[in-house]
């Protein structure tokens, strides 16, 4: 536990250092400027394409509640199986993270009201450039809150990194983890791609997702564990404070 208490700092510290760098450098807009023609002011993929759509958009969204809703229901009716009652701790977390992840990045989306790429001025849109951090110029009237940071459909691909606690042996952890940043990096790549985020909103999404899950493994070990455990678990996390 004492190791997952310095991942969890450490996690905190390469979240709020990476959402200074995105917040104070000009670095999304240049990252961005790669996936958009300024000749043709048109994104790099189109949005309403529907083969790319169909995989990247609703296809892995619909996979994804699959996912969770098998989650559920292995643990509401076959939670006395042996198999199930051996890896029911991380199957708890990777459900929580499933589910709790995306609510909880959708509730800082509508917080932000930070722009999309397409909807900036710089990308033919009306909006101005605007981080978590600014203001909105004083002349510019906004109708309407916008919701686009941080990345949410990235979010349901970087919540399976909590797959990471469902497995004991080493080989399969990091499987899991490189297989998760790889989906939630593909997804996040494709909304750049047609205009939807910046890098920064994904990178941050990443992060976040990641204390997130290291939050709930030690809540869930944290509750799971007898009485004599818990009073070392929190003697461990004064220590390490």
């Amino acid at each position: 536990m004492k190791m997952i208490t310095k991942d969890i700092w450490l996690s905190l510290f390469v979240l709020l250092f990476s959402f200074l760098i995105f917040e104070l450098t000009p670095i999304d807009l240049a990252i961005q400027d790669y996936f958009f023609n300024f000749k043709t002011n048109g994104w790099v993929l189109d949005k309403n394409a529907v083969i790319p759509k169909l995989i990247f958009y609703d296809g892995i969204k619909r996979i994804y509640i699959l996912f969770v809703v098998t989650l559920l229901i292995i643990l509401i009716f076959f939670r006395q199986k042996s198999i199930i009652v051996r890896y029911k701790k991380g199957i708890i977390v990777v459900l929580i993270s499933c589910i709790f992840i995306p609510l909880f990045i959708g509730f800082l989306k509508y917080v932000t009201n930070v722009p999309c790429p397409k909807d900036i001025q710089h990308y033919g849109g009306v909006y101005p450039y605007v981080s978590v951090l600014s203001e909105y110029p004083s002349a510019f009237q906004q109708t309407g809150r916008i919701k686009c940071y941080p990345a949410g459909h990235a979010s349901g691909g970087f919540s399976l990194m909590s797959l990471y606690f469902l497995f004991s042996m080493k080989r399969n952890r990091k499987i899991a983890l490189v297989s998760a940043i790889s989906i939630g990096w593909v997804v996040g790549s494709y909304k750049m791609m047609i205009g939807d985020h910046f890098f920064g909103h994904t990178f941050i999404t990443m992060t976040l997702s990641w204390l997130l899950i290291l939050n709930t493994n030690y809540l869930v070990s944290y509750f799971s564990s007898d009485r004599g455990e818990r009073k070392s678990l929190t003697k461990t996390c004064t220590r390490t404070k």
